[in-house]
C-alpha cells in the first residue's frame, strides 16, 4: 500500500513537471504583434547620411589644423568628429541636465573631470561625464587628436564663474545658482575605459555597456565573423519604431545591410546611421576582430523583427 502511494505521488510529480515544461515552451513562443511601418522610406535629413567615411573627412579637411564635422543631429542625440592641434584646450564647463561622452580615435587628450584624478586618454579610450560635472580637456603630445563627441540633443552648456563664456549671438550670460551636484557614475558607468583593455578582461563576452543613461546608451559590440552563423541574405535584421541608431566603427570592419540602401561595408573610424523605421542587420566582417559602438536614445530600445507566421 505504501509503495503504491509513493508510486502515485511520483507519477503525479512527473505529470506536473511535464505540464509546467509544456507551459514554459508555449510561453517562450511570443505571439506576433502589429507594429507601424510607414510605406515611404525614412528620409536622411542633413547632416545624416547612411555612411560617413573617416577617410573622406580627412581628405575634406586635410589643409585644416582644427576642424569639426557634425555627423548626427536628431531628436535624441548629437554627435561630431573633432580634430584638434597639439595644445588645443577646451575650457572648464558642464551640462546642467545631460551626460556627454567621447571616443578617442587618434592622438592623446588630457582630461580633467571633477572628482577624478586627471588622466590621458589615447586611441580606443572612451570617456564620459555625468550631468553637472565640471570637465576640461587638452590635446597633448606632439600630434593632433581626433575624438568622436556625443551629446544629448539640444544639450546646454554652462561655465564656472572664473571662465569667460563664448560670445553667442542673441545670448546673454547671467550669474546663477542651481544647487549644482556632480552626477554619479552609477549603472556601471565609468569615467574612462579603453577598448583594448576591455577586450582582454577574463569576463568579457563580446559586449559591454559603456553609457547607461535614462536618455541614451552606448554599447560595445566586439567579435569575429568566423564565429558567426552562416550569412542569411534574406534576413532584414530589425528596426526601431521610436529612435534612430548609429554606430562608430572602433576596429576592423562591419557589414551593414540597410533597408533601401543596400549593403555597406564600414571601416574603422566610419559612422553608419539608420533612421527610425529602417531595417538593419549589422554583422562582423573580415578576417580580424571587429568592433562597433552602438548608440541610441533609449535604455532598452525595442528591436522589431519580421515575425514568422505559420500557414
Amino acid at each position: 500500500m505504501k509503495n503504491r502511494a509513493l508510486l502515485t505521488i511520483a507519477v503525479l510529480a512527473l505529470t506536473l513537471f511535464a505540464i509546467n515544461l509544456t507551459q514554459l515552451r508555449v510561453s517562450s513562443q511570443e505571439s506576433p504583434s502589429w507594429a507601424p511601418k510607414p510605406k515611404a522610406p525614412s528620409k536622411y535629413v542633413p547632416p545624416h547620411k547612411p555612411h560617413t567615411r573617416l577617410a573622406d573627412l580627412k581628405a575634406k579637411y586635410k589643409a585644416k589644423a582644427d576642424w569639426k564635422e557634425v555627423i548626427v543631429d536628431d531628436e535624441h542625440l548629437n554627435a561630431a568628429y573633432i580634430f584638434s592641434a597639439p595644445g588645443t584646450k577646451v575650457s572648464k564647463r558642464f551640462h546642467p541636465d545631460t551626460r556627454e561622452w567621447w571616443i578617442v580615435m587618434d592622438g592623446e587628450i588630457r582630461f580633467e573631470i571633477e572628482g577624478q584624478q586627471p588622466f590621458v586618454a589615447t586611441k580606443g579610450s572612451m570617456v564620459q561625464v555625468p550631468m553637472q560635472t565640471i570637465y576640461a580637456m587638452e590635446t597633448v603630445g606632439d600630434k593632433p587628436s581626433l575624438r568622436f563627441e556625443v551629446n544629448i540633443a539640444k544639450a546646454k552648456t554652462m561655465y564656472p564663474r572664473e571662465v569667460e563664456p563664448p560670445k553667442i549671438p542673441g545670448i546673454d550670460w547671467i550669474p546663477v545658482t542651481l544647487n549644482r551636484k556632480p552626477g554619479a557614475y552609477d549603472h556601471g558607468n565609468q569615467p574612462h575605459i579603453n577598448l583594448y583593455e576591455v577586450v582582454k578582461a577574463p569576463d568579457f563576452r563580446g559586449q559591454k555597456r559603456f553609457v547607461h543613461d535614462d536618455r541614451a546608451v552606448a554599447n560595445i559590440i566586439y567579435g569575429y565573423e568566423k564565429n558567426l552563423s552562416p550569412l542569411n541574405p534574406k534576413d532584414r535584421g530589425h528596426y526601431h519604431p521610436e529612435c534612430a541608431e548609429f554606430w562608430l566603427i572602433m576596429a576592423g570592419q562591419i557589414r551593414y545591410p540597410i533597408e533601401h540602401q543596400g549593403v555597406i561595408i564600414a571601416d574603422e573610424g566610419d559612422v553608419v546611421y539608420a533612421p527610425i523605421f529602417t531595417f538593419h542587420a549589422p554583422r562582423f566582417y573580415g578576417p580580424g576582430p571587429s568592433c562597433r559602438l552602438a548608440m541610441n536614445g533609449f535604455t532598452n530600445i525595442a528591436h522589431l523583427r519580421d515575425a514568422v507566421i505559420p500557414h
